[in-house]
């Protein structure tokens, strides 16, 4: 099984990239939703930590984006409590599709919560500035400053290129997305096939 690992900045199109390899995915933010929505253990935690904010369960995402909007550190406090379980979530995915030829791992904090191994294809979304704000400000849930938040938590962006195998192009259109990623998994079928 080959595990693709998708990189890039926040808004670059990470996941509309994954989706077009066609073959099974793992999106940690539908993850970390899902934990929210029925991991009772999850909120008992993040309620101990944070207690000024969290107060409902499901968990509410309103409760979290205020917490970290109140204090940058909060962020840190919940990434340590939820990732464990994406984690156990991401093993169980391997484990549900060890058949696949090729998994895609939509992980935005792949690299910061060494979530990846030396087997690992590492491909970088690489997208113009300007299309990435575009992008991020047509969202419903824009707020500029959570966006810089979960940016500060993050490796560089040119860290994460450098650690890459493959660049893929974003100018999001759709028509050249599906051709990149196409050329891209031949790519790679081909050089795992030949190592």
């Amino acid at each position: 099984m080959i595990k693709i690992g998708i990189l890039g900045d926040i808004g670059s199109g990470k996941s509309l990239v994954a989706k077009h390899f066609s073959y099974p995915i793992f999106n940690a933010d539908k993850e970390v939703a899902k934990i929210y929505k029925n991991e009772k253990s999850c909120y008992l935690k993040l309620k101990k930590k944070l207690p000024k904010y969290i107060n409902s369960y499901p968990i509410k995402k309103k409760e979290l984006s205020r917490a970290i909007l109140k204090n940058n550190n909060n962020l840190r406090k919940i990434v340590n409590i939820v990732h464990p379980l994406v984690r156990k979530r991401m093993n169980n995915f391997f484990l549900k599709n060890y058949k696949s030829k090729m998994v895609v791992l939509d992980i935005p904090l792949l690299i910061e919560n060494k979530m990846y191994d030396k087997n690992f294809v590492l491909i970088f979304v690489e997208a113009k500035k300007s299309h990435i704000n575009k992008k991020l400000k047509e969202r419903s849930n824009y707020n500029k400053v959570l966006i810089n938040n979960f940016r500060k938590l993050q490796t560089s962006i040119k860290i994460k290129k450098k650690l890459s195998h493959y660049v893929i192009k974003n100018n999001f259109k759709l028509s050249s997305i599906k051709k990149n990623v196409t050329y891209m998994k031949k790519q790679i079928l081909h050089d795992r096939n030949c190592t």
